[in-house]
């Protein structure tokens, strides 16, 4: 028997919380990065709502078949994808990976902020963890901002996605010798 594993999947054209619906009545563990977003109501009233953070991306923890079965006549729901030895081939994100992940962006912060992989200035990042506060326990990769006086981590998912944080207080991140 397969073990599930996490897939970072597409739903374009917006149809992520569609997807959702349908992982969600299938019995499929699933989750959308969420974010609050100030939007303008027809009335002209500013108000906050609750909205995909990434447009067209979800991720579905299932086995291969249990999803492909699942998405069968569904056009809408399509594999994120890699290329490795000529072929494209699902994005599967380890357990410990999307579990980091995920304590980051269901905090819905509002100073949290998106970054698609090929976006990410990684090469000199050191391994960090937090210790304390709202983010307490999570690793990532420390990153500098130039002008920024307080550091970000990012907590990146290989190939798909990164979440950026900032950490204010130095004493907050402690440095993984791996």
């Amino acid at each position: 028997m397969e073990e599930k594993v996490w897939f970072a999947m597409s739903a374009p054209f917006c149809k992520e919380l569609e997807a959702k619906k349908l992982l969600d009545k299938r019995g499929i563990e699933n989750f959308i990065p969420m974010q609050y977003q100030v939007v303008v109501s027809k009335s002209g009233k500013k108000q906050r709502e609750l909205r995909p953070a990434v447009h067209n991306l979800l991720f579905a923890r299932a086995t291969r078949p249990e999803l492909q079965e699942t998405k069968e006549g569904v056009k809408y729901l399509q594999y994120y994808t890699r290329p490795e030895g000529g072929k494209n081939v699902p994005v599967v994100i380890p357990d410990r990976q999307m579990q980091q992940f995920m304590a980051v962006s269901k905090t819905c912060h509002e100073k949290l902020f998106y970054l698609r992989s090929d976006e990410l200035p990684l090469q000199k990042g050191r391994q960090v963890r937090i210790i304390g506060g709202v983010f307490d326990g999570v690793e990532g990769v420390l990153m500098k901002v130039r002008g920024g006086r307080n550091k970000k981590v990012v907590v990146e998912i290989p190939n798909t996605l990164g979440v950026v944080f900032e950490v204010e207080n130095a004493d907050m991140i402690e440095v993984i010798n791996k």
